[in-house]
């Protein structure tokens, strides 16, 4: 006599959210200004323009760029916007930033497009492992978006998971 194999988290209700379904896989880049300045710390105009237009592009081709200056200098607003629109035609983003602004402003675009709605009265877990990088923030941000609409927030696996909330029985 074999018994019937039963699934029990699938008949549980519970609702998996996981974070890696937004996470973007194109590459991400790092452009630092800084090489382009005069001493590492000046925006000479002419120069830094010529060096602009004279740089291949190319290699931005379907990524995401973060851009940013690594040295301590002062850099106009222009030549950030300047650099910004010769990386356009190539990249599909581009954030003035560190690599890390670049991956938040990522998932914050992606994740202001949900219908948290979906979840209302719903036992959720949000997913613990990925194969792609997530960042902490944005378990942080899920969390607080979905505490108002759940029966129950945790965190994990179905087969263990970290219980975060639960709504009080009215």
């Amino acid at each position: 006599m074999t018994k019937e194999i039963v699934n029990k988290v699938a008949n549980s209700g519970l609702v998996s959210f996981n974070l890696e379904d937004y996470y973007k896989k194109e590459e991400r880049k790092l452009f630092d200004i800084s090489p382009f300045l005069f001493q590492g710390i000046i925006v000479k105009e002419k120069e830094f323009r010529q060096a602009i237009k004279d740089y291949d592009w190319s290699q931005f081709k379907n990524c995401y760029v973060a851009l940013q200056c690594s040295t301590d200098a002062i850099v106009p607003s222009w030549a950030f916007m300047l650099v910004s629109l010769s990386i356009a035609p190539y990249a599909i983003q581009v954030v003035h930033g560190s690599l890390f602004d670049l991956e938040r402003e990522l998932f914050v675009e992606e994740l202001a497009k949900i219908d948290y709605k979906q979840y209302q009265n719903k036992l959720v877990i949000i997913k613990g492992c990925s194969q792609y990088p997530v960042p902490e923030f944005a378990y942080t941000m899920v969390a607080q978006k979905l505490l108002p609409l759940v029966k129950s927030l945790m965190f994990g696996e179905a087969c263990s998971t970290v219980p975060l909330f639960k709504s009080k029985k009215k």
